[in-house]
């Protein structure tokens, strides 16, 4: 199993100071996390893409090309590419050059994002919501299959036998398929024997089995070795020294950013009862000491018959950089060696 993390880099003030960190500041500090990440042994760092004014990740490429010169072995993966508003042919050359630059360390994890001012930003509907990603998604596994292609679509321009270059280190490309909970998008990754990446930040993981088996069906059905049919689970997370400090330190930042959003989507305010039980034996927040954190990964893989990367998205909160970077030496140098332990994972 593959531990990593994903982050938003969100450009808000630290809830319990009220003082606001500068947006240089800001992305120098997230270098420094990925930086710190790779030493520390972790898998997996991803950028979100928002186009909002809290967030500073518009152009996550961007950002893991800059990490890709000051890292060695980790891997460097958007969290997730807002696939329905961009074009397949920029987001695949990016993401080459991104390979290459980072010696063949680079991944797509392709969604349609949690947020929907991208669509009217670049010049799309939300009534193509639907067709927008099925025919992206469709022409970018074509492009990584296929240096010059002949296409032709709804929402593009057909090519007609150009060439789309570079071409990527990694033949072929990982092309995750980020979801969020309908069983059209489960089917879908199967039916195509993408790896899945599920994003689950609220409820119980465990209920994410009938789906995550559905997955698997349909990508047997479709011929699929059970191997290929990798699953990924996104879980917003913060290991700590203590439970207690962990769920402490977290909770601040957590419940500014839920009522925030809850006031656009008519959810009520964050609690602290809402949180303590989200952070209980099988809720979906990973927030405690190492030993739990870890219980409850080996815990989570069980019930969701193995997983082979999980995630953990500890920037939903705005935490002090000193803070952020403990969790993370938390979680490469605690966590990660209790959970490889139990699975027998080698480390070279």
């Amino acid at each position: 199993m593959q531990i990593g993390i994903d982050s938003f880099a969100a450009a808000v003030s630290d809830p319990s100071t009220g003082i606001a960190i500068s947006p240089t500041d800001r992305l120098r500090n997230l270098i420094e996390e990925i930086v710190l990440a790779d030493q520390v042994g972790l898998d997996s760092f991803g950028i979100g893409e928002h186009h909002r004014p809290e967030y500073l990740d518009s152009a996550p490429v961007i950002i893991l090309s800059a990490a890709a010169s000051r890292t060695q072995n980790i891997r460097l993966t958007s969290a997730v590419t807002v696939l329905s508003a961009a074009d397949p042919v920029r987001v695949f050359q990016e993401f080459a050059t991104l390979d290459l630059l980072s010696n063949g360390r680079a991944e797509i994890v392709a969604g349609r994002g949690s947020f929907i001012e991208a669509y009217p930003l670049f010049g799309f509907e939300l009534k193509d919501y639907d067709s927008l990603f099925a025919e992206k998604l469709d022409l970018l596994l074509q492009i990584r299959a296929h240096p010059n292609l002949h296409w032709s679509g709804k929402h593009r321009a057909p090519l007609t036998g150009q060439g789309i270059f570079p071409r990527p280190l990694q033949n072929p490309l990982p092309i995750w398929l980020g979801v969020g909970g309908t069983p059209e998008s489960f089917a879908r990754a199967g039916m195509l024997g993408l790896p899945l990446m599920v994003a689950i930040i609220g409820g119980e993981h465990h209920r994410f089995r009938p789906l995550i088996d559905l997955y698997r069906e349909a990508g047997a059905r479709s011929g699929f070795a059970p191997e290929a049919l990798k699953v990924g689970i996104h879980s917003i997370g913060f290991p700590g020294d203590t439970n207690q400090q962990a769920a402490d330190d977290f909770f601040p930042g957590y419940a500014r950013a839920f009522t925030e959003i809850g006031k656009e989507r008519g959810w009520a305010p964050t609690t602290r009862g809402q949180y303590d039980a989200l952070r209980g034996p099988t809720g979906a927040l990973l927030i405690g000491d190492a030993e739990n954190v870890a219980e409850k990964i080996i815990r989570i893989n069980e019930s969701l018959g193995g997983i082979a990367r999980i995630t953990f998205q500890m920037t939903v909160a705005t935490m002090p950089h000193a803070k952020m970077m403990h969790a993370i030496e938390v979680l490469g140098t605690r966590v990660a060696p209790i959970v490889r332990k139990h699975f027998g994972i080698a480390r070279i």
